[in-house]
């Protein structure tokens, strides 16, 4: 059996020992979205130069994909916030249909955004 969380001024502190859990797990969703935004933003060119055939539309696809990320960064206090970021990697997946590469990296975000879900369930509950 686990004891329950000591109270500090009759109020139960988080287990998680972090003075204020809700912003560390904003501040860890935020942080992978900005990433995303930069690595999408930095993913152009290579996949151009590589032979990669990225039309107009792929371009204007991947930086409305970037800037999608960056404003969810920002937003990540609304309750939707989390519920769009998997939204965004399901799109940005989708789009390895104009390239096989944002697919991977589609992947490897998602792969982190379950992963940063995942500790903000353990932290929050």
């Amino acid at each position: 059996m686990t004891e329950p969380a000591p109270k500090e001024n009759g109020a139960a502190t988080p287990r998680s020992g972090l003075k204020n859990p809700q912003a560390a797990v904003r501040g860890l969703g935020a942080g992978t979205l900005v990433l995303e935004a930069i690595v999408l933003l930095l993913a152009i060119q290579p996949i151009r130069i590589m032979g990669g055939h990225l039309s107009g539309w792929g371009v204007g696809a991947v930086v409305g994909l970037a800037v999608l990320a960056a404003l969810l960064a920002g937003m990540m206090k609304r309750r939707w916030a989390w519920a769009a970021g998997t939204v965004l990697q399901v799109l940005l997946i989708a789009c390895g249909l104009l390239h096989w590469s944002l697919a991977v990296l589609g992947l490897i975000f998602g792969a982190a955004w379950a992963y940063a879900g995942y500790v903000r369930k353990t932290i929050l509950g």
